[in-house]
């Protein structure tokens, strides 16, 4: 299958791509995601009308869509969750408006994934905002931090990197994250944001799905780039089955939510839009519950 790297529009900056940061209750953060390593396929997708040559619904392509940086009464917030398919929404522990977030998107349907903030390669770690996991804490400070954030977000089925690109690459941290995902009930999804995560490798070692993003919808800021990576979602998905793709809300939010809305027409009958829960369920038969060795 032909890969292509869709960041070789951007060359990586260091500091000054994680500088578009902007502040907002005080707080600084990202609002985009770090230069990230996520890859378009493209391809051909599912053929058109009835049910794009698929029995059933069931058996067509899935594409999980997540929205990250929920949490801070972001531009976009109204917009992302009154689109008409189900999403997964990542919601930022520890700000204004988490816990209504999280309880407005579950009462609407969606997922929910803690959008755990965590220490990137460049930058600084005072832009993550509260509760970020850094790479000077001790296991026991980590362990505590991870738990606190599950605890600040209801319905989380699982936790997100909000931009992490240092944390994701040490082994010694990520087990500690991972140990609390397992001890919960949950699952990790990388964003993606380092070419050398050691995430995926380090969650099967433990007993963990591998559920990585493949595809950033808005590296982009307008809707028509984000309705054509919706595109090449929906053609990686045709291809290996499934795809996981990535936007935000924020200060392009609401160009992300119109670019996901104005490209759903043409996927009818070719994919299937589900939370991220019930993809991790089929694809890796997930269970929440505890499993005795």
């Amino acid at each position: 299958m032909r890969r292509l790297n869709f960041w070789r529009r951007r060359q990586f900056t260091g500091a000054k791509d994680l500088a578009m940061v902007f502040a907002i209750a005080g707080l600084m953060f990202a609002g985009v995601p770090e230069p990230a390593v996520a890859s378009n396929a493209p391809g051909q997708a599912a053929g058109a009308g009835g049910n794009g040559g698929y029995a059933s619904e069931h058996q067509m392509p899935k594409v999980a869509v997540i929205i990250d940086d929920f949490g801070n009464n972001m531009k976009g917030t109204e917009e992302a969750l009154s689109l008409p398919i189900k999403l997964t929404v990542a919601v930022m522990p520890f700000l204004p408006t988490s816990k209504e977030d999280a309880l407005e998107a579950h009462k609407r349907g969606h997922d929910v994934l803690v959008h755990l903030p965590m220490e990137p390669r460049h930058g600084k770690p005072q832009w993550l905002g509260p509760g970020a996991v850094l790479s000077s804490l001790s296991n026991e400070e980590i362990h505590k931090r991870v738990e606190a954030a599950v605890d600040a977000v209801p319905y989380a089925v699982g936790i997100n990197n909000h931009m992490g690109s240092r944390i994701t690459g040490d082994e010694r941290i990520m087990r500690v994250v991972l140990g609390v995902c397992k001890k919960r009930g949950l699952f990790f999804v990388d964003s993606k944001t380092n070419y050398h995560s050691i995430v995926g490798q380090t969650a099967q070692q433990m007993g963990l799905p591998r559920v990585e993003n493949h595809i950033f919808l808005d590296d982009i800021h307008t809707s028509s780039h984000v309705a054509r990576q919706l595109k090449l979602a929906a053609q990686l998905a045709s291809e290996q089955n499934y795809c996981i793709t990535i936007g935000h809300v924020g200060v392009h939010g609401k160009e992300t939510a119109a670019g996901i809305r104005s490209g759903l027409p043409d996927l009818k009958n070719r994919v299937q839009f589900v939370g991220i829960s019930d993809l991790v369920k089929e694809k890796w038969k997930w269970s929440p519950l505890l499993t005795l060795p």
